[in-house]
């Protein structure tokens, strides 16, 4: 049996070594759920873990993390949420719409903190993007729709038709949907929807869009992106251009997209998960959102989807693929 003495000594020594500088003074938990698994929302997931590590929560100084994915489907999403709230943690991390109306629902008194929601309010999560007052707070993914269409004008000046995939069911998308439809008249376009309740429908969709647009516009709905080499192939067979919101999708085979860094939305809501596990309550934290926006161009993809870009506008790029 080891003495007193000498695990005080152990600890001044990690002390003195800087090991356990930042570390919290006793073992917390978060558990992590998202609706699917695709480039932007496992780069969330990621931010969050290096956002916490950087305020000395890591499981080699006693944070239990878990992290769960719902595949996609709203009931397996529901049972996360039913599981993490038995589990008690300390707080509940809920990326993207879907996952986050399924822990909201389940629990009232549990932290929890949403990610890449596009409309926290629309959604009911919580009342307004101040302070809510509640058990919710969370970082916004929402952007402006009208540099989107800007985006849209540069790469396909001509276009008229901008279509859209989408699934009906994930409010995020019936949100922007809706504003589109507002929008685009203002700029001499139409919008024409294709729905895609399925993941696998996402093909299908876009393919139902040949003949009848101009431009396909993809938002961060969780089916497309989930999808995105379906909507890719059309595009590419058609020669359809495809504009997106999602910068990884621009990596995957859209021509361009001005969006968020995925990454530093979840290192941002890993900071505001690390202001309650410190003792601040959501219900005093005011939802966030980013205004840190980056363009994606693909020259590559635009050549395969009959598109020439302009080489000032490729040059603007915060990056270009290759």
């Amino acid at each position: 049996m080891k003495s007193k003495l000498s695990v005080r000594t152990l600890v001044a020594g990690l002390l003195a070594a800087g090991l356990l500088a930042h570390a919290p003074s006793w073992a917390q938990s978060v558990a992590v759920t998202s609706i699917v698994e695709h480039p932007a929302l496992d780069s969330v997931r990621d931010g969050v873990k290096a956002s916490l590590a950087e305020a000395g929560y890591t499981e080699e100084t006693g944070l239990k993390w878990q992290y769960q994915t719902a595949q996609g489907n709203n009931a397996i999403a529901a049972q996360i949420a039913r599981k993490f709230v038995g589990d008690r943690v300390d707080v509940i991390v809920a990326i993207a719409t879907p996952s986050a109306q399924a822990v909201v629902s389940a629990t009232r008194d549990i932290p929890v903190v949403y990610s890449a929601v596009t409309d926290p309010v629309a959604a009911q999560l919580v009342p307004t993007m101040e302070a809510s007052g509640t058990n919710v707070s969370g970082v916004s993914d929402r952007l402006s729709l009208e540099r989107q269409v800007e985006l849209i004008k540069k790469v396909v000046p001509d276009a008229k038709r901008v279509g859209m995939v989408y699934n009906p069911a994930e409010a995020n998308s019936v949100v922007v949907v809706k504003a589109m439809r507002e929008l685009l008249p203002e700029h001499g376009m139409t919008l024409v929807e294709a729905t895609a309740p399925r993941t696998v429908d996402v093909g299908a969709a876009a393919r139902s869009l040949v003949g009848k647009v101009d431009v396909i516009y993809t938002n961060t709905d969780n089916n497309v992106v989930s999808a995105y080499e379906a909507l890719v192939k059309v595009g590419t067979d058609a020669k359809l251009p495809l504009i997106a919101s999602d910068t990884d999708s621009v990596v995957r085979g859209a021509i361009a997209a001005i969006g968020i860094n995925y990454y530093d939305l979840g290192l941002q809501t890993g900071r505001m998960v690390a202001r309650i596990l410190k003792g601040e309550k959501p219900g005093d934290i005011a939802s966030e959102s980013s205004d840190n926006l980056e363009l994606f161009v693909n020259p590559g993809a635009a050549q395969q989807q009959g598109v020439t870009l302009d080489e000032e506008f490729v040059k603007s790029a915060t990056k270009v693929i290759e």
